[in-house]
C-alpha cells in the first residue's frame, strides 16, 4: 500500500463505547441536561474519535497554513495579482498576518507549508526556516479550464504531503490541529470542488473571495461552469474522488484533504476553517468517510460555497461572524469551543461528588441521595 492507502486503512469509525460514556458523564455533571448544546455533541464526538472519556484535552494546537498558487488565475477571477500569495507567505512567517495574531491568543504554533507556490520562498531567515515547510510539488497548479488543474501523480503527492504533515506536528506534541490555507484565486478552485461533490450549480456555491465586484462574480461563476463542463463533472457524474480532485482541486486542498485523513488515523481532531477547508474535507469524506469524525466545522464562512460544504460533511459551524479571511482565522476563533467542551468532562463535577441535588431531588446518580 502507498502512503494514503495506508492511512486510509488505519482510520476507524467513532468508538460507541466511549461515546456512551461521555453522553452518560454529561448528564451526571452539575447542569441542566443539554444546556451546553452543540459543544455536549463536541465533546462526545472527541471521547469518540480517543476511544475513553474524558478525551485528551486537546491542547497544545497546531496550524498548518498550506499555501499554494492556482493556474485558473489567469482567467481574470480576482483583480489580486498572484504575487500576494508569496508575498502574504512571508507575512505569515513574519508573524504579521491575522492568523499570526489569533494564533498567539490560544497559544498556537503557526507553520506555513509550501506545497504549491508560483514564487521560490527565501527560507534562510533565523525565524523563518522553522515555521516553513518547503514540500512543493509544483510552482501552482494549471489552468483548470484548459485541463486538468495537477496530474494524478501531483494530486497524490500532495495529499501525501498532508498526510505527512499532519504526522510531524503531531509527533511534536499537537493535540489539535487547525486547516489554514493561502493562495489568491483558491475560492474559484473551491467552488467547482464543491459543486462536483454536492451537486450544485456553481452560481450556489460560488463566491465573492477577496470582496470582487459584481461583473466579475459573474464572470468567475461562468469560469467555474465552464471547468465543470470541461472535465465532464456535472450533477451524477460519478467520476472518482482523487481525479475530481486533480481536475479541478488546488495543491492546498490536496495537502489539507490528507491532512485530514493523517489526523483521523491518528486520532487527533482537526478544527476545519472557512471554504477552501470544507472543499478539502469534501474530497477527505468522499475518499474516506470515517475521517470525518475527528473534524469539528470552526466557522461559517460568508463564501456560500462554506455553507453547502459544511451541510454535504453533516457539520455544524460553531462561530458565525461572517468572516472570509482564511488562513485558519475563524478555526482558531473556535478552537477555546473545542477546548472547553472536552474540559467540561475533565473538570466539571458530578451531582454526586459536588453533593448537590438533581432535578430528582436527590444527589446520588439514582435520585436517592445515596452515592
Amino acid at each position: 500500500m502507498d502512503l494514503i492507502d495506508e492511512t486510509i486503512a488505519a482510520v476507524r469509525p467513532l468508538d460507541e463505547a466511549a461515546m456512551r460514556d461521555a453522553r452518560d458523564h454529561q448528564a451526571r455533571l452539575t447542569k441542566p441536561p443539554g444546556s451546553l448544546g452543540v459543544l455536549e455533541e463536541v465533546s462526545v464526538r472527541l471521547a469518540g474519535l480517543a476511544g475513553q472519556c474524558p478525551p485528551p484535552l486537546p491542547e497544545p494546537a497546531a496550524v498548518a497554513v498550506f499555501a499554494a498558487d492556482h493556474g485558473v488565475h489567469a482567467q481574470g477571477v480576482t483583480p489580486w495579482p498572484q504575487e500576494v500569495t508569496a508575498q502574504m507567505v512571508a507575512n505569515f512567517l513574519a508573524g504579521g498576518a491575522v492568523v499570526n495574531a489569533f494564533a498567539a491568543q490560544v497559544g498556537a504554533r503557526v507553520s506555513v507549508v509550501d506545497v504549491g507556490v508560483a514564487t521560490e520562498l527565501d527560507a534562510t531567515g533565523p525565524d523563518t526556516a522553522p515555521r516553513l515547510l518547503q514540500r512543493k510539488i509544483a510552482p501552482g497548479t494549471a489552468d483548470m479550464t484548459a485541463g486538468p488543474a495537477m496530474t494524478a501523480d501531483e494530486a497524490r503527492r500532495a495529499v501525501g504531503t498532508g498526510i505527512e504533515v499532519a504526522r510531524e506536528l503531531a509527533a511534536q506534541g499537537a493535540r489539535c490541529l487547525i486547516t489554514g490555507d493561502m493562495g489568491i484565486a483558491n475560492t474559484t478552485a473551491s467552488a467547482a470542488l464543491i459543486a462536483a461533490f454536492t451537486g450544485l450549480p456553481p452560481e450556489d456555491v460560488t463566491g465573492r473571495g477577496t470582496g470582487i465586484d459584481d461583473a466579475t462574480h459573474a464572470h468567475k461563476v461562468e469560469v467555474v461552469r465552464a471547468a465543470l463542463a470541461r472535465h465532464g463533472l456535472a450533477a451524477g457524474h460519478g467520476r472518482p474522488p482523487m481525479e475530481v480532485l486533480a481536475a479541478v482541486g488546488g495543491l492546498e486542498h490536496a495537502a489539507i484533504a490528507g491532512f485530514v485523513l493523517g489526523a483521523a488515523a491518528l486520532r487527533v481532531p482537526v478544527v476545519l476553517d472557512g471554504v477552501i477547508a470544507g472543499a478539502a474535507a469534501l474530497v477527505a469524506a468522499a475518499l474516506c468517510p470515517d475521517a470525518l469524525g475527528g473534524c469539528v466545522a470552526g466557522h461559517r464562512s460568508a463564501e456560500p460555497g462554506h455553507a453547502a460544504a459544511v451541510r454535504a460533511l453533516g457539520l455544524r459551524p460553531l462561530v458565525d461572524l461572517e468572516l472570509r479571511l482564511g488562513e485558519g482565522t475563524g478555526a482558531l476563533l473556535a478552537l477555546p469551543l473545542v477546548q472547553g467542551a472536552v474540559r467540561v468532562l475533565h473538570e466539571v463535577a458530578t451531582f454526586d461528588s459536588a453533593g448537590v441535588s438533581d432535578k430528582s431531588g436527590g444527589s446520588g446518580e439514582d435520585g436517592s441521595g445515596r452515592p
